[in-house]
């Protein structure tokens, strides 16, 4: 069994730079877990924390029924893989990936059954005799996972592992490793800062943001119900529009007045607005670039075309509204030029309002 615990985990460094904050995670058994978000906000170090690589300030950590707070990196029956690779350059394929087995005294016939299984369920067992430097970045990473793999660890972690990797190849990759978690059936833990491979890869996903959790989830609630307005524009390509809006009540209604224009919320939206007393309150509209549509009739945003991108079967169009940049997913199909005036209409199903102080959904 390799479900971890973590509860209240806390990092605190030496100069007062506080890291991580009081973060509360389940991790289950097999599960594919992403932890991601910006730059420096702690995710790098959870997992480190995770591994034994850092210190924890304060909290207790649970890899199965063990606490490991005190127990050492080696015997925490983990295998972490790095973002640069740490191979060793003067070693071949076949010694990178036996070195730690030896380490461990592991009988010579078992090192070999177990990195010839590793080997061939990577497709890297014609490259066993190589060296590193012989290597593409894609085998290189593969190598870096046989390592891990032939350790028959109960959790994976690994620290970015792609971002070195061109784009084809990290597509690749993204769906190599899928196939290998399900095949081992083990945890892994992922850290990444890009949101299409959390999209794509974790069963579940952990934003952070600052050091705090922001949302847990599985990929699809995460989209489609993000839990406040940092989750809302972190995660999505292109990003989620936001616009200042007020709620006001009429006709047997809630309308979202935008700049004079008025957007019949759906009732099951409206009655979450009456719930929670935000008739006549100023609040953050967002609405993502697919829920944005050009219509031929009057009853829409006017705006204006900026610049459309095309991405083959689709195009970015990027327009502006009262002096602010916002942006539609269309069909590739539709022709636009800059500076042509269209009018635009919102999926009112799909619209996520978020409080202007807490910045918290006010839909869920």
């Amino acid at each position: 069994m390799a479900k971890l615990e973590l509860r209240n985990i806390n990092k605190i460094y030496e100069n007062g730079f506080h890291a991580v904050k009081d973060v509360d995670l389940d991790i289950e058994d097999k599960e594919f877990m992403i932890l991601v978000g910006p730059s420096g906000c702690g995710k790098t170090t959870t997992l480190r924390m995770i591994a034994g690589l850092e210190e924890i300030s304060s909290g207790d950590m649970k890899i199965g029924d063990h606490l490991v707070n005190d127990v050492a990196p080696k015997d925490r029956n983990i295998a972490m893989v790095f973002q640069n690779y740490a191979l060793y350059p003067h070693m071949s394929v076949y010694d990178n990936m036996a070195f730690g087995l030896k380490l461990s005294k592991i009988p010579k016939t078992e090192i070999h059954e177990r990195i010839d299984k590793a080997a061939k369920i990577l497709d890297i067992d014609q490259l066993l005799t190589r060296k590193p430097k012989q290597l593409s970045g894609g085998q290189r990473q593969r190598v870096a996972l046989g390592r891990a793999i032939v350790r028959k660890p109960e959790v994976f972690l690994m620290d970015e592992p792609l971002s070195n990797l061109d784009a084809k190849l990290r597509i690749q990759m993204r769906a190599e490793l899928i196939r290998l978690h399900n095949e081992l059936r083990t945890t892994f833990v992922y850290v990444t800062h890009d949101q299409t491979e959390a999209m794509t890869m974790g069963t579940r996903i952990c934003v952070m943001n600052n050091g705090i959790i922001q949302q847990v989830s599985d990929p699809k609630t995460i989209y489609n119900k993000p839990a406040n307005l940092f989750v809302a524009g972190f995660i999505g390509a292109p990003q989620m529009n936001f616009i200042d809006a007020k709620l006001v009540e009429k006709e047997g209604g809630i309308f979202a007045v935008i700049e004079g224009s008025e957007l019949r919320l759906s009732d099951e939206n409206a009655s979450k607005i009456k719930s929670g007393n935000y008739v006549n309150k100023e609040v953050i509209l967002g609405v993502r670039p697919e829920d944005i549509k050009i219509i031929d009739a009057d009853n829409g945003l006017k705006v204006k075309v900026e610049v459309t991108e095309l991405l083959g079967s689709d195009s970015n169009v990027y327009f502006t509204f009262k002096g602010k940049q916002y942006i539609a997913k269309e069909d590739s199909a539709i022709n636009l030029s800059y500076g042509q005036e269209i009018q635009v209409a919102f999926n009112n199903e799909r619209i996520h309002l978020f409080d202007k102080e807490s910045e918290q959904s006010i839909l869920l």
